[in-house]
C-alpha cells in the first residue's frame, strides 16, 4: 500500500517555479530518501504534504485517499529549524505539544514519561529549554514529533548537531518505527544515513526529479561495470597496459598481493577478463565495485549545472 502518492506537483513563486511536476510514492513501513541540493525544492515539496501551502498544479493522496486537512494528526513533521520556547518548562512543552496533535493530558503524562526514561533526559522534566544543549533539545522536539504514533512521518536533518550516540540512538527509533508499520521521509545531505535508513529514494535537482527508485537498484545502475580483481603472481607487480573487454582503471599493491581495477566494455564479460589473465596470475578474489550514493549524488547534480 502507498501512504502518500504525490503526482506532477508544480509550484511557483513570482518568477521561480519551485516544483516541476514532482511526483514521489511512499510505501507503508519503508523509509523514502527526499534528496537534492539546497534550493532544489525539497523544504516546498514537505511544506505541501504538511498543507502549510498548496502546489499550484498536481495532486497529494495519503492512505489511499485526497490529502485532507485533518491528516495532520497522522502525520509528524520534525522540521530542520527547532522550535522550541525557550521560556517554557521542558515537561510543559512536550505536553503542550502532544495535546496539540489530539493526545488527552493523562495518555500524553504516560507516553512522555516513557519516552523521556528512554532517552535519558527524565531528569530535565522541570527545567526551562533553554538550560538544554542542542542535542538535548533536538531530542524533546523527535519525542513530541512522534509521540502521537504517526502514519507518516517527515523528518527533514534529524541527526543534525548529535553526536554518535544520540544519532545511532535515533537511527535505532527511526527502524523500529519503520518496523512497526510507519512511513518515514528522511531529508537529509548525509549519504551514509541513506545507504543505511533508506529503502528508496527520490533525487530532486532544479526543482525536477532527476532520479528516483530502490537504494540497491540505483547503486548497481551506476556502477559502470566496475570491477576490481585482485591476484597473486610468482614476480613483481606485473603492470598491466591491455586486457580484452576492458580498460584498465587503477592496479595497485599492498600487502595481500596485488590488484587491477578495470572497466568492462560494451559487451565484454568479467569471465572474458579472468581467461585472458589465469595464465598470467593466481586469481584471488573478484568484487564488482558498486559505487557510494554520495558519489551518483555527485555526480548526477554536478552533471547538470
Amino acid at each position: 500500500m502507498e501512504v502518500l502518492v504525490a503526482e506532477g506537483i508544480v509550484k511557483r513563486f513570482s518568477n521561480h517555479t519551485a516544483l516541476d511536476h514532482v511526483s514521489i510514492s511512499v510505501p507503508q513501513g519503508t523509509v523514502f530518501g527526499l534528496l537534492g541540493p539546497n534550493g532544489a525544492g525539497k523544504t516546498t515539496l514537505i511544506r505541501i504534504i504538511n498543507q502549510i501551502t498548496a502546489p499550484d498544479v498536481g495532486s497529494v493522496s495519503f492512505l489511499g485517499r485526497p490529502l485532507q486537512a485533518d491528516d495532520i494528526y497522522k502525520i509528524g513533521y520534525l522540521p530542520e529549524e527547532r522550535g522550541l520556547y525557550k521560556k517554557m518548562k521542558v515537561g510543559e512543552q512536550a505536553l503542550y505539544f502532544a495535546q496539540l496533535k489530539g493526545i488527552s493530558h493523562k495518555e500524553a503524562m504516560k507516553e512522555l514519561k516513557a519516552w523521556f526514561i528512554k532517552f535519558g533526559i527524565q531528569a530535565w522534566w522541570d527545567k526551562k529549554v533553554a538550560e538544554l544543549s542542542k542535542g538535548m533539545a533536538q531530542k524533546v522536539q523527535f519525542i513530541t514529533t512522534v509521540l502521537h504514533k504517526p502514519k507518516l512521518l517527515i523528518l527533514d536533518e534529524p541527526f543534525s548537531g548529535f553526536d554518535p550516540v544520540n544519532t545511532q540512538l535515533i537511527r535505532d527509533e527511526i527502524l523500529a518505527m519503520k518496523d512497526k508499520g510507519c512511513s518515514i521521509i528522511l531529508s537529509t545531505h548525509n549519504m551514509e544515513s541513506v545507504e543505511e535508513l533508506c529503502d528508496s529514494i527520490a533525487l530532486i535537482d532544479k526543482s525536477k526529479v532527476i532520479l528516483d527508485g530502490p537504494v540497491d537498484d540505483i547503486r548497481l545502475r551506476y556502477g559502470d561495470n566496475r570491477v576490481e580483481i585482485r591476484y597473486r603472481a610468482s614476480e613483481a607487480l606485473p603492470l598491466f597496459t591491455e586486457l580484452p573487454y576492458a580498460s584498465i582503471a587503477s592496479q595497485g599493491e599492498d600487502k595481500t598481493g596485488y590488484s587491477v581495477v578495470v572497466d568492462l566494455k560494451s559487451g565484454g564479460t568479467i569471465n572474458e577478463v579472468l581467461t585472458a589473465l589465469l595464465p598470467k596470475v593466481d586469481i584471488q578474489s573478484v568484487q564488482q565495485l558498486i559505487p557510494r550514493m554520495n558519489e551518483i549524488f555527485i555526480k548526477l547534480v554536478t552533471a547538470k549545472s
